[in-house]
């Protein structure tokens, strides 16, 4: 574990992996909450009838890029070290994506 302190007392090392689990089980449990608040707040903008549709698809669009956002960095632990060469591949496959829809779009419109 590269995050790990190890000094060869095992009581130091146990304090300090608990407290580095508490502090990020509680980072995931507020990334929790605030994705199920996104989801209630994507939600009350389909059932709200004063949104019109040029307003709620590109919200919830945007929602749904932060809940991405939020899955990527603290449930699948894309913040701690080591995961550069995964994040890589990740970013590298949403920029083809983006630059393939891009293409196709202005193929298709122009």
């Amino acid at each position: 574990m590269a995050n790990q302190m190890n000094t060869g007392n095992p009581h130091v090392d146990l304090a300090y992996r608990r407290k580095k689990n508490a502090e990020e089980m509680k980072h995931q449990v507020i990334s929790f909450v605030l994705m199920i608040a996104l989801t209630l707040i994507a939600f009350f903008a389909v059932g709200y009838n004063e949104f019109s549709h040029w307003f709620s698809v590109p919200f919830i669009l945007l929602l749904a890029v932060v809940q991405v956002a939020f899955q990527l960095y603290y449930f699948m632990h894309m913040s701690h070290k080591g995961h550069e060469l995964p994040s890589l591949f990740i970013y590298g496959g949403v920029l083809v994506a983006f630059v393939t829809v891009w293409a196709f779009m202005t193929v298709v419109w122009w």
